[in-house]
């Protein structure tokens, strides 16, 4: 799991009128979408800014690059095993709307037995971290919080990412002083661990449509989503069913 994926919404005062119709959602006021990926420190991995407010969270990942670079071959090979079996395209946490992909893992809405019950409350526990970056970003920058008064997208685009950037430089210099885990708790030996990230892995394979379409359709797996879903249940269970049980 490589991080929480959601969408907010940014106001745009003073949007141009000719655009307001494209911009204006539900609230009768127009917004930018910022679609980002964040990890459980609160650093914001992937930033996508500047679909208009009228979009939900599919379409924005229509339009996103945040799988650019496994499509282009140019992403480090992952290999992980889940539940006795290997997988080897890493996932996002996210909420009920985003499509059953295989890099895509949603809670389950009405969980039945204990098991699915425990899944469900980790899953959720979890993507809240996304939720959580969005709070801390808009509580640090006022400029985010507040609606945009400028004029120019272009020049509300860059803002969003100074302040991402800062949000991140913050976050770097911070981190340390609010882990709350035990880190070697995660640390295993290199002959026993359950993950691997190849960083030698050569990227310079030839981006063909072939290839370009055949990773897209891994990508897009039902099959593959619901399998790596059964299987993160029966984990989940076995490494925290017990504490459950105690409880």
């Amino acid at each position: 799991m490589v991080g929480s994926i959601d969408c907010m919404h940014w106001e745009w005062k003073n949007c141009p009128t000719a655009w307001k119709g494209q911009y204006t959602r539900g609230s009768g006021k127009p917004t930018i979408v910022l679609e980002a990926v964040a990890s459980y420190d609160l650093w914001i991995w992937h930033a996508f800014f500047g679909p208009p407010g009228t979009l939900n969270d599919i379409n924005v990942l229509d339009r996103s690059p945040v799988f650019d670079d496994i499509i282009n071959g140019q992403a480090p090979q992952v290999t992980y095993s889940v539940n006795g079996r290997e997988y080897h395209l890493a996932y996002y946490l996210t909420d009920g709307i985003y499509p059953k992909w295989a890099t895509f893992i949603q809670s389950i809405p009405l969980p039945q037995g204990p098991k699915a019950v425990l899944f469900a409350q980790r899953q959720e526990a979890v993507r809240k971290d996304v939720e959580r970056a969005f709070g801390v970003l808009q509580a640090r920058f006022a400029i985010v919080k507040n609606p945009a008064l400028f004029w120019d997208k272009v020049k509300i685009g860059k803002i969003m990412r100074a302040c991402i950037i800062l949000h991140n430089m913050i976050v770097e210099d911070e981190r340390d002083g609010y882990t709350l885990f035990d880190g070697s708790e995660f640390q295993e030996a290199e002959d026993n661990g359950s993950s691997h990230v190849d960083l030698t892995y050569s990227t310079d394979m030839p981006s063909n449509i072939v290839n370009m379409m055949s990773v897209r359709t891994r990508i897009r797996d039902r099959q593959m989503h619901q399998q790596l879903k059964a299987d993160l249940v029966e984990h989940i269970w076995r490494k925290f069913g017990r504490d459950e049980d105690n409880n």
